[in-house]
């Protein structure tokens, strides 16, 4: 099976964002930790890091007023309006490779550049104003 059949993708109008599925067994593995509620995975963006922009994931109790809502392999993901322009279209991949490389992964067609270690990066509405 090719990674895009693996991958599931939560959407909800133009927006998109995919967790693969060793990105989802990692959700459901900290919501185990953390107990019985109900939990919502909630990905945004915020001010700061090397890049401009700093990606942030946080189990949450329940989606805010505003939020976008999305399933992906039966995990409730949320996004903020002011971050789901910044990240419509981001794949959210977890790895084991090693302890050097491993943890989470976002790949997003919205970033002009990312930073080195791959948690903050420059929107792509930027790049016109680096020249």
């Amino acid at each position: 099976m090719d990674d895009a059949a693996m991958m599931e993708t939560a959407t909800a109008g133009s927006a998109a964002v995919t967790l693969t599925p060793a990105a989802a067994n990692r959700v459901r593995l900290l919501m185990d930790r953390k107990g019985a509620q109900p939990w919502v995975l909630r990905v945004g963006v915020r001010g700061g890091g090397c890049s401009g922009l700093s990606y942030y994931l946080e189990l949450a109790e329940a989606p805010r007023a505003g939020d976008t809502e999305l399933d992906a392999h039966g995990i409730t993901v949320v996004v903020d309006p002011k971050s789901l322009k910044h990240i419509t279209g981001l794949v959210l991949d977890y790895s084991t490779k090693n302890l050097l490389e491993g943890g989470w992964k976002f790949s997003n067609p919205n970033a002009a550049r990312s930073c080195g270690c791959g948690t903050s990066f420059t929107p792509a509405a930027h790049k016109t104003s680096e020249r």
